[in-house]
């Protein structure tokens, strides 16, 4: 999904962090398990969801910014479509435009208004309104602050590890699932189900998931009309849905353990994941991803 080249990039939107880390520190005085790690790394998982403090305590000293700070300037390098062709760090400012400028849109039409969120770009660790964020918990939403944060070593990871295609959409997929948080959180979803705990294939965790899925669709489907990216192609839908497979609960329990464990499930299986971006970009309605087929 090219962007057009003479489209105007807003760069605001996106709060550059790489270059500086968060000082050492523990979580619960024992750290987060691997196992914990590996549900909360793909998409949209509050910290404080799987029993991690949101207000983390340092081993020694309060938690730091370390390093220089960034050694990019998004304002300088990501001004137009030509600049998100060729560098990723653009790409992600142009796709966080793109799905706010849809959503924004779409709130207006429907007679209310969309309250913008920044994607947060950091290297290694950094500090979020919901606590400590590391890498390796893979990009999440953080209802706190309402902000978006992104490591974009997890790229690799998705397809070196877990075998995703590569591709320009398969990181339109996990931006536009990310802002599918944010649009539940605004219309009262993510409130209506906070503190429910409850796993499994057929879990209000695993819902809210799949719903952030299908609304991810929905982007993909309208995302033409934003002006910032050609049309989508049939090659770009298979990145997606592949991408979406990759991150299903049972690929990666079977990856990581050798064994799937359905009772565990927080995000749905590969094949959950897969009908519920694709209801969504099937129907181009958002309204779809309230009363789904995919629904547990």
């Amino acid at each position: 999904m090219p962007f057009n080249d003479g489209a105007r990039l807003d760069p605001s939107q996106v709060e550059d962090r790489r270059g500086r880390g968060v000082g050492p520190m523990a979580i619960g005085g024992g750290g987060i398990g691997l196992v914990v790690l590996l549900i909360a790394m793909f998409f949209g998982v509050n910290p404080s969801d799987l029993g991690v403090p949101t207000q983390p305590q340092p081993q020694s000293g309060a938690l730091s910014e370390q390093g220089a700070g960034s050694t990019t300037n998004l304002d300088a390098e990501c001004k137009t479509g030509g600049d998100a062709n060729t560098r990723e760090d653009c790409q992600i400012v142009g796709f966080v435009n793109s799905v706010q400028a849809f959503w924004t849109d779409e709130f207006a039409s429907q007679g209310s208004s969309y309250t913008p969120a920044n994607l947060v770009l950091f290297s290694g660790s950094t500090q979020a309104g919901c606590g400590y964020a590391s890498g390796a918990m893979g990009p999440f939403y953080c209802p706190n602050d309402q902000k978006v944060y992104m490591d974009l070593t997890f790229f690799d990871e998705l397809r070196t590890r877990f075998g995703a295609q590569g591709g320009s959409f398969a990181v339109a997929y996990v931006v536009a699932h990310e802002y599918g948080h944010h649009v539940q959180n605004l219309t009262g979803a993510l409130r209506g189900s906070a503190g429910a705990r409850d796993t499994g294939p057929d879990s209000g965790a695993v819902l809210i998931e799949l719903q952030a899925d299908c609304l991810a669709g929905v982007w993909a489907r309208n995302a033409t009309e934003t002006d910032y990216l050609t049309e989508l192609t049939n090659e770009e839908i298979a990145q997606s849905l592949d991408a979406a497979a990759a991150v299903g609960d049972d690929r990666i329990q079977q990856q990581s353990q050798g064994y799937v464990s359905p009772e565990s499930w927080t995000h749905g299986s590969s094949e959950q994941r897969q009908l519920a971006l694709k209801d969504g970009l099937e129907s181009g309605d958002m309204a779809t991803c309230d009363t789904p087929g995919w629904a547990p």
